[in-house]
C-alpha cells in the first residue's frame, strides 16, 4: 500500500523566543527538539507557551527527524509539542499497527529513501510529498503483531548485549580508580605530572588540507573512523587518498603498538588505539599519542584520557578555546597521575582480561544484529 494511504504525517511549529521558559508554568507545555531525544542526558528541558497553533504529542507517539545530520532518526518516549524539525505520524490503526510502523520507519527502505530524498536537497531534509512516493506491505494486523513480537525479542537481546559492554567498560574504569584514585575529589594516590613529559604527540596532518579521493587508494582516517565504544577503526568505510601522502608523512611519524589518538574537532578526546600498520595514514582531526612505554603504561595512559579527571580538563579546555585552537598543544599538558610501572602493568592485564570477555559479548552483539538485520529485510526489504 501507500504509505500516505495508511499514515498521515503532520509537520511541528516553532513559536518566538519570547515564548519560552526554562521552568514548567501554567499554560506552558514542554517544547520538544531532536536534542530532547538524542542527548536526553545533557539537555535541560525547555517550555513554550501552548497556542491554537501548538503540536503535540503523547508518549507513544512515533516521530521522525525532517533536517540535517538527524535526518531519518525515529524518535519516540516523550510527550510535549514538538518543533519543525519534527514530523509526527499519524496511522490508521485499522490498518498499520503503531509499533509495526516503528519498525517499517527504522528500515533500511525507509532509511535508505530518506537519505536519498536529504542528500538532493540544497539543505538535507525531506516532506510530506516525498513520502507519498514511499510503499509498505500490510499484512493483516494479527500477522503485524506477531512480527513486532519477533522483532522486539531479538532487539531485546541486542539491547541486553550492549548493556553488557557498558558493564565490563565500568568495570575498567572502577578498577581504574582503586588501583589509582582519582585527582577530581582530591583521592588520587600518585603524584601529577603532564602528558607532554612521557609521551610525544604528533600533529599527523599540519597542512590541514584535506586530500582528494582516490580510488583504491589508502585509507585516511579520521575521527568520525574511531568507534570509541568498541575501540574499532572502520578502514573499509574510510575516505580512499593516494599513497603518496603516507609516503609524505612518513618522516614525520610512524606508528606503534600502545600508540592512540584523540579528537580535537567535534568529538574531543575520545581516545582509540591504532594498529601498527603501515597502510594507512591518519587526519588533521586527530592527535596522534606515542607513549614511552620506558616512562609510562600505553594501557595506563589510554584510559587515563578516559577517566573523569582528564575529561573534565578537556571539557574546560573545551569551552575556553576554538576547535581550531584545540590540538597537540593542550594534550601535551594534559595532566595524569604518575604510578609506579608495576602498577600500570597490573591494571593492563586486568584490562586485557576484561578485553576478552568484551570480545566474546560483542561477538555475539554482532551475530543478533545480523539476526535482526536479516529479519527487517525480509519483513520491510
Amino acid at each position: 500500500m501507500k504509505l500516505i494511504d495508511v499514515c498521515d504525517f503532520q509537520g511541528g511549529s516553532q513559536p518566538p523566543k519570547e515564548e519560552w521558559a526554562f521552568e514548567e508554568q501554567d499554560g506552558y507545555i514542554r517544547m520538544l527538539q531532536i536534542r530532547d531525544f538524542t542527548q536526553s542526558e545533557k539537555v535541560i528541558p525547555e517550555y513554550i507557551k501552548v497556542s491554537n497553533s501548538t503540536k503535540t504529542c503523547e508518549v507513544d507517539d512515533i516521530l521522525i527527524a525532517r533536517y540535517g545530520a538527524s535526518i531519518g532518526k525515529i524518535l519516540t518516549g516523550l510527550a510535549g509539542a514538538y518543533n519543525v524539525a519534527i514530523m509526527r505520524t499519524v496511522p490508521d490503526t485499522s490498518k498499520v499497527q503503531k509499533r509495526y510502523l516503528y519498525y517499517y520507519l527504522k528500515s533500511p527502505y525507509f532509511q535508505n529513501a530518506i537519505l536519498n530524498v536529504g542528500s538532493r536537497a540544497a539543505q538535507a531534509g525531506f516532506n510530506k510529498e516525498d513520502l507519498s512516493k514511499l510503499e509498505i506491505k500490510c499484512p493483516a494486523l494479527i500477522d503485524q503483531g506477531e512480527i513486532v513480537s519477533v522483532l522486539e525479542k531479538v532487539e531485546s537481546v541486542i539491547q541486553k548485549r550492549k548493556q553488557e559492554l557498558q558493564l565490563l567498560d565500568n568495570l575498567i574504569k572502577a578498577r581504574f580508580v582503586e588501583l589509582f584514585g582519582n585527582p577530581f575529589d582530591g583521592t588520587a594516590k600518585y603524584p601529577i605530572h603532564q602528558v607532554g613529559e612521557v609521551a610525544n604527540s604528533i600533529d599527523p596532518q599540519p597542512s590541514h588540507r584535506t586530500p582528494p579521493v582516490e580510488e583504491g587508494g589508502i585509507p585516511y582516517v579520521s575521527i568520525k573512523d574511531c568507534d570509541y565504544k568498541t575501540g574499532k577503526i572502520d578502514f573499509e568505510g574510510a575516505r580512499k587518498v593516494s599513497p603518496k601522502v603516507l609516503e609524505e608523512h612518513m618522516n614525520r611519524y610512524t606508528l606503534h603498538d600502545g600508540d592512540f589518538v584523540v579528537g580535537k574537532i567535534g568529538t574531543i578526546g575520545n581516545p582509540v588505539f591504532v594498529p601498527a600498520r603501515n597502510d594507512y595514514t591518519l587526519s588533521a582531526n586527530v592527535v596522534l599519542v606515542q607513549p614511552n612505554s620506558e616512562l609510562v603504561n600505553p594501557y595506563f595512559l589510554k584510559y587515563s584520557f578516559e577517566s573523569d579527571f582528564v575529561e573534565r580538563q578537556f571539557a574546560e579546555a573545551k569551552n575556553s578555546t576554538s576547535q581550531a585552537a584545540f590540538g597537540i598543544q593542550k594534550v601535551r599538558t594534559v595532566e595524569v597521575m604518575n604510578p609506579d610501572l608495576d602498577v600500570q602493568r597490573e591494571f593492563e592485564i586486568f584490562v586485557k582480561q576484561v578485553n576478552k570477555s568484551k570480545v566474546k559479548v560483542q561477538k555475539a552483539l554482532d551475530e543478533t544484529q545480523k539476526l535482526f538485520d536479516s529479519l527487517m529485510q525480509q519483513y520491510f526489504g
